[in-house]
């Protein structure tokens, strides 16, 4: 029974998977676009296969590990190549590096976070800025340019979060996880307002809102780590 439950979650992961591939292909005919968007498509399918092998116990070790083949696929190596494939890499020939770093800090990140989940139902703050989360802000940030502008705007903004981005992921930096299903304490009520303004907003005008929101999770995790800093600092002298 238990490997029936688990089919459900895998179903998801594989359109996560499929998603990352056609972002691929559609990078390599320049429909950057569509590339994009299929991104987007994928972190929907990754967020939902985690809810749905919560929900029906189906969670394993298995299953884990290949949504995190998935996820460096759709979130590590499909941007890059998207990115890549709009010349935004400095250093002439050698700007590839670049992408490259971002994938391998992602890969750095998503080993990490498998090894050091202790219960596969459980839910902790992550540790690092989750690779779904810097792929998804970074690649909202040309749907958001073009709808504004109409055209890639400020490349070297992208560049700069490209590099930072990379280092928050293997950072020990906290970041807040989804929600659960739950009004029963505080703090998870505040994230499911968040949770409940994001749709909304996205169902108005997503190519404007998804990059804002992103932004802000991606601060919040870094706001967060430098007033944790700052109040351990203060206890020490105090102490």
């Amino acid at each position: 029974m238990r490997n029936i439950k688990g089919i459900f979650p895998g179903i998801f992961t594989a359109g996560n998977m499929f998603c990352g591939f056609v972002s691929l292909l559609s990078s390599f005919d320049g429909e950057i676009g569509f590339a994009a968007w299929m991104i987007v498509l994928a972190g929907f399918f990754d967020a939902l296969d985690g809810m749905v092998a919560r929900f029906s116990k189906s969670a394993s070790r298995f299953g884990m590990e290949l949504d995190s083949f998935a996820d460096l696929l759709s979130f590590g190596i499909a941007p890059v190549v998207m990115f890549y494939s709009l010349n935004l890499y400095p250093l002439g020939k050698w700007g590839w590096i670049l992408g490259f770093i971002f994938v391998m800090c992602g890969a750095f990140r998503l080993a990490r976070f498998n090894l050091g989940l202790s219960k596969l139902n459980e839910k902790h703050p992550y540790l690092g800025l989750p690779i779904p989360s810097a792929a998804i802000t970074l690649v909202s940030y040309t749907l958001f340019c073009h709808e504004i502008w109409g055209v890639l705007r400020f490349p070297k903004v992208l560049i700069t979060m490209i590099i930072a981005f990379s280092g928050l992921m293997v950072s020990g930096i906290e970041y807040e996880t989804l929600p659960k299903f739950s009004l029963g304490d505080r703090k998870n009520k505040i994230k499911l307002i968040y949770v409940f303004v994001f749709v909304i907003a996205l169902l108005i005008n997503p190519r404007l809102v998804l990059f804002p929101f992103g932004l802000l999770y991606v601060l919040s995790g870094v706001v967060k780590g430098g007033y944790s800093l700052f109040h351990v600092e203060k206890q020490e002298k105090i102490a």
